[in-house]
């Protein structure tokens, strides 16, 4: 299998982004939304992990009950990596509909692509590298964004906007 060419790293992230659990269950919603008269699809392919929770979301919207996933890893907690793949789906992804929660760079999207080429591609998040790469997208944020899920997160102080500006 070849590899699909890659963009370019995008630049270290210098803001951060945090989504709570309701902003992004009313995102999820949304995509939901756009992505109605799309179908009728075959299924949803969730990207792991960060794609399980707005699979499951779209999924209930949409009353598809057959949910599968294509298992990828290329983060840790503050960075991308090159993607790996853990457990890939047979087929060409004709009829299925892929979630993730973010396009970022695009690494782990081109895989994705290379491996469900005629699969819908649709992210909550998007960043502008990345953006060309998924076909339904509803919030863009900058490439030097960091954005915090609420399964990564747990409530803290957070110093103002311009107190984290000041430090750049």
């Amino acid at each position: 299998m070849s590899t699909p060419s890659q963009p370019e790293p995008a630049a270290a992230p210098r803001r951060s982004f945090p989504v709570s659990w309701e902003e992004l269950h009313r995102n999820a919603r949304a995509l939901a939304w756009r992505l109605i008269e799309l179908g009728p699809w075959r299924g949803i392919v969730a990207v792991t992990r960060g794609g399980l929770v707005p699979a499951a979301i779209v999924a209930r919207e949409l009353e598809i009950r057959l949910v599968d996933t294509i298992c990828l890893a290329s983060y840790d907690h503050q960075s991308q990596g090159e993607p790996r793949v853990l457990k890939p789906l047979d087929g060409d992804g004709e009829g299925w509909l892929i979630i993730d929660d973010l396009v970022d760079t695009g690494r782990t999207a081109a895989l994705v692509r290379h491996m469900l080429p005629k699969a819908h591609f649709a992210t909550v998040y998007a960043k502008p590298a990345g953006r060309p790469l998924v076909d339904t997208f509803i919030t863009e944020v900058g490439q030097d964004t960091w954005i915090y899920f609420p399964w990564d997160i747990e409530p803290q102080f957070t110093a103002p906007i311009i107190e984290q500006h000041r430090r750049r």
